[in-house]
């Protein structure tokens, strides 16, 4: 609130729409989102550079608040930037065509740009180093340690040997990044973009919606779902991490993982530890 009046914004009020590893929060009456994260291993500025070019390129991603200067602010240990706020135009499901659709256009909008990312190895190894250190996972338990460990390495090593084509990706494109609004559908948080295949990416998103989307590899999609969900459950037992019932994802993740192949989406498991 403090950063956003200092900018001249009006800030009554706020409303917390998600607190997790990050926080979003609507300030009223101003109508700005804030996103909030700890300072430390932060690209807050990459994604708001991010967002712009992709913007250039008429992709569908959220824009910034134009009232404020395109940065990140940092305070009391935590980074915030500031975004156009959008209405929820719907109470229903995003469509799965339309979701593929948008996300195709990001896809085509991506291979436009020539720009330094990580490449999806690089955040497999800072999964695989989470699992490797007991420090930062201490409630993982050998057995488990042992299977998500072997399960990341082996996956990361075929899905490279396949030599598949790759391009900038968003890296989490799953329903909770996408918004529903008058303009579309748009995609938030491209602090995860890196290189890959597509696969890669449709691996964070409904079985229906990849049925839309052209020309996917189906064995690939299968190994990057795979790895998809071992990578999920190593972010869960992070000591530090603050998703909503995270423990209880990461059980069912390990649940699933250890059951094998046919591998589900990652919103199937996280209904599951939803409950009805």
């Amino acid at each position: 609130m403090s950063i956003a009046s200092a900018l001249g914004l009006t800030v009554n009020d706020t409303v917390v729409l998600q607190n997790s590893n990050k926080l979003a929060v609507r300030l009223l009456p101003c109508d700005v989102l804030a996103r909030v994260a700890p300072l430390a291993r932060q690209v807050a500025q990459f994604g708001i550079e991010l967002a712009q070019w992709l913007a250039e390129t008429g992709s569908p991603v959220a824009a910034l608040e134009p009232r404020a200067a395109p940065r990140a602010y940092e305070r009391d240990g935590f980074v915030v930037t500031l975004w156009t706020y959008y209405a929820p135009v719907t109470a229903r499901g995003v469509a799965p065509a339309d979701y593929a659709k948008a996300l195709a256009r990001l896809h085509a909008g991506m291979r436009k740009l020539d720009v330094a990312t990580p490449h999806f190895t690089d955040r497999v190894a800072e999964a695989q180093q989470l699992v490797a250190s007991r420090d930062q996972t201490p409630a993982l338990a050998d057995a488990d340690r042992e299977l998500l460990g072997s399960t990341l390495g082996s996956l990361r090593r075929t899905i490279v040997d396949r030599s598949a084509a790759e391009q900038l990706l968003h890296g989490e494109p799953h329903p909770g990044n996408v918004l529903s609004t008058k303009n579309g559908l748009l995609f938030i948080d491209l602090e995860t973009c890196c290189r890959g295949p597509v696969e890669f990416d449709l691996a964070h998103v409904p079985e229906e919606v990849v049925e839309h989307y052209p020309d996917a590899d189906q064995d690939l999609l299968g190994e990057c779902r795979a790895l998809v969900l071992a990578m999920v459950a190593a972010w869960r037992w992070d000591a530090g991490d603050q998703f909503p019932n995270g423990r209880g994802a990461g059980r069912e993740l390990l649940r699933t993982i250890r059951r094998g192949p046919p591998w589900p989406t990652l919103e199937v498991v996280m209904r599951r530890v939803a409950g009805p």
